[in-house]
Formats: structure tokens, sequence, C-alpha cells
């Protein structure tokens, strides 16, 4: 066993039972991005082997320096129906903790090529673009402790997807900035949501670059968010929840505890 199977072991061990655990043993630990990324392939591969899955989606940012903001997100961790089933942390099970996003849904492949795909083809290869919400949790005790390699290759704390209603296209990709505001048992807060890029759809152009580099492509189906616009939301588990995308669209939803 590699050092990448062996931290994918523990990783999709701690997805499949919802635990978290200490940081990965020395032996797997990952020290660099090249690492990381090798245990995200490896836990790809043995999540979707063991639960009859494929990458649904991926998440990414524009990198900052020495950084990389990129993972799969897997289908049947792809949600539209409320109420949304999710972990939570054991000192915090009646919290959902969520990120506010866009996503954009691919109605062609960007396959395997030689050269470099233009902005404008990745435009015309989106299809529809919905509301979205990132599910979020982390397979450590205390991310505080880990390194951002360590982070990297756990997928950077996603545990799924939540699909919102569909926005329209144009207004989405500019939509570099609006007020959201989230509603729960008849109390209301506002936020400024941010783009973190200004461009919602400018980190898609860079991930269409990075999977080509890597032999890879996006496939038709599949679902990028870009971003939050309003970092990590925490919301109680079984209420109803709104969240206004002023200017762009609504959703409703609820989550539930998995147990």
């Amino acid at each position: 066993m590699t050092n990448a199977q062996e931290a994918a072991a523990i990783l999709v061990e701690r997805r499949q039972t919802g635990t978290q655990g200490e940081r990965l043993p020395e032996s797997c630990r990952p020290t660099s991005l090249d690492q990381a990324i090798a245990i995200q392939v490896a836990v790809t591969e043995r999540w979707c082997e063991q639960e009859d899955d494929s990458i649904g989606g991926w998440k990414c940012l524009l990198p900052p320096e020495g950084k990389l903001i990129v993972g799969p997100i897997y289908t049947r961790t792809i949600d539209s129906v409320a109420p949304v089933s999710l972990w939570s942390k054991p000192s915090d099970s009646k919290i959902a903790r969520i990120e506010p996003e866009l996503a954009f849904f691919f109605g062609r492949d960007l396959p395997l090529r030689a050269q470099p795909y233009t902005a404008a083809e990745v435009d015309a290869a989106i299809s529809r673009t919905h509301l979205a919400l990132e599910l979020i949790n982390c397979r450590y005790t205390d991310p505080t402790q880990c390194t951002f390699p360590e982070m990297l290759a756990d997928g950077l704390v996603n545990q799924g997807l939540f699909i919102g209603p569909q926005v329209d296209n144009e207004l989405a990709r500019n939509a570099s900035e609006f007020t959201l505001i989230v509603g729960q048992n008849d109390e209301f807060s506002s936020h400024n949501a941010e783009h973190p890029n200004a461009n919602p759809r400018a980190p898609l152009y860079w991930l269409a670059e990075f999977l080509r580099s890597r032999g890879q492509g996006i496939v038709a189906g599949q679902a990028v968010i870009t971003g939050s616009f309003a970092g990590v939301l925490e919301v109680p588990m079984n209420t109803e929840i709104t969240l206004d995308y002023v200017g762009l669209g609504k959703m409703e939803v609820s989550f539930k505890a998995k147990s």
C-alpha cells in the first residue's frame, strides 16, 4: 500500500462514518501540494469503488500563492431535495455548516486535449447556473493543527452540495456582489455577499486548464462551484431556512443530522 493509499483508507472511512480523527500518521501525511493531490486521487478511486459513485462536480477557486483550491464532489453527495442529511461536528450536532455559492453546470464535455481551453470555450460549455450550498464537514478533529496540504488531501472540508433553483446565466456570471438575506424562524440576517475572485466564472477557466494539465477533463453534467460569497454560515438543523440572493433568486432548504 502506498502512502497515498494509506491516507485514503483513513479519510474514506471517516467520510463513510461521519467521524473525525487525529492528523494523518506521519507515514502518510502530505507535506506538499503534489502529495496532497495524490491523496485526493486515491480517495476518489477508493470512494467511487466502495460507494459505486463518480465525480459529480468540483469545487475550486483561483489559487492563492503556494496553494491549490480544488477538490472533487461526489455524485451521491449532491442533493436537491430537502431535508438534506449531513454530518456535523459531534460537539455541534444541531448545527449545519454551509457556504452560499453558485453552481455552474456543464452541458458538454471539455475532454483532454493538447491545447488549452479558452474562456470562450468554457463559457460555451456551460448549460445552466443554479443557486447552491456547499455542505461543510472536516475529517480532522482539530483542523487548526493541520497544514494546508493535509486539508487539501481531505478535499478542503467538502462533504457534499445542495443544488437550489436555476438562475439566469448572464446575471450569475456578473454576480460579483449582492445582498444575501438568510431567514430562519421569522428572523432574518443580511450579509454583504462578495465573490472572492470578483468574477464567479474565473475559477472555471483555471479549473479547465488544471484538469487538462493533469490528463483529465470536465464531463457533461458535472457542476462546479467557485467560491463562497459569504464564508461559512452556521444554521440550525430541523429548521426551514431561506436564502435570498437578492437580484438572482431565492432558495428554501432544511437539514437533518445523519446517524
